[in-house]
């Protein structure tokens, strides 16, 4: 599993058939201990209906397979990350309070 951020969207009118119906992300890795974004931009089929912006969780491999219900991808958003801790000090928050 790897953390992500959502930078946008992919269209494809003409693909696979088994890919009809499943939304494309574009999502740059996150790294969880300097909070930075590291390396290229990669697509992943939404299972979850992340937006732009927002920070998700992704898996690669079989794992990504069995979240599309037996679809060719190799890497899938499998939940949106509300908030991270680390070492009992939270270094991400969706929402902000106040």
């Amino acid at each position: 599993m790897q953390l992500a951020r959502v930078k946008g969207t992919v269209v494809s009118t003409n693909k696979a058939e088994k890919l009809n119906g499943l939304k494309l992300q574009l999502i740059k890795p996150i790294d969880i201990e300097t909070w930075q974004e590291k390396g290229g931009l990669l697509v992943a089929i939404d299972a979850v209906g992340a937006g732009e912006g927002e920070v998700v969780m992704v898996v690669s491999g079989s794992s990504s397979r069995q979240t599309a219900e037996g679809k060719p991808v190799d890497l899938s958003i499998v939940a949106i990350i509300d908030s991270v801790d680390i070492n009992g000090s939270r270094i991400f928050e969706k929402f902000s309070r106040g």
